[in-house]
């Protein structure tokens, strides 16, 4: 798709976007203080953004029972690795790539926080056994050293509507998991046999 008005240079889509309100920029900060402690304590869902060493971009939601991102002290986070599909595109991103960018979630909370640092994959075993869940212990953690966090503000969540659930579209006519994916690789299979391997899955393999 050809775009006909496109910007390129950094004066001027801040001439066109205008500065940022001061407070805006300065609560920025760069260790994890109570406020952003009791938040990722409540927080059951996490967006974690990574990208290789080409710059291919990944975000990878992570979600568990509130507080299973752990605050280990006022520089570190602690993230379990349940077990998923085995693409582990976040580890294999920070393998080639550190750099990671995180976005907590609190149901019914229109505001977020933000956090970003360096990552490291890990396995001290008292770490992990900290994190265990239903008896299973994570193989691995990702362990972010912060550098920068802030409070991002509800418009988003306002505007989406996201915990109203009387605002939320329709499913129908949404595929199923199992439906795109034997359509996206051509699977030779029935959809309703993937379906019956996904809800085995998820009833087996959460932990």
């Amino acid at each position: 798709m050809q775009f006909k008005d496109v910007i390129t240079d950094p004066a001027q889509f801040r001439e066109l976007m205008g500065e940022p309100p001061p407070p805006c920029v300065a609560k920025t900060i760069a260790s994890l203080d109570r406020h952003c402690r009791a938040f990722i304590a409540r927080s059951p869902f996490v967006l974690i953004a990574s990208a290789s060493a080409r710059g291919q971009m990944d975000v990878s939601p992570k979600g568990d029972a509130p507080g299973f991102v752990r605050v280990l002290d006022d520089k570190t986070l602690a993230v379990p690795d349940r077990p998923g599909n085995r693409r582990a595109d976040t580890f294999t991103n920070v393998l080639e790539n550190p750099r990671v960018g995180l976005i907590f979630f609190v149901p019914g909370k229109s505001e977020t926080l933000r956090v970003s640092g360096g990552a490291t994959i890990v396995r001290d075993a008292e770490l992990r056994e900290s994190m265990a869940a239903r008896g299973k212990t994570p193989d691995f953690a990702l362990a972010v050293d912060v550098e920068e966090v802030f409070f991002h503000c509800s418009k988003c969540i306002v505007r989406s509507s996201l915990w109203i659930p009387q605002a939320w579209p329709s499913l129908d006519g949404l595929p199923s998991l199992a439906q795109t994916m034997v359509d996206a690789a051509a699977l030779p299979m029935p959809v309703e046999a993937l379906e019956e391997i996904i809800k085995q899955d998820e009833s087996e393999r959460l932990y």
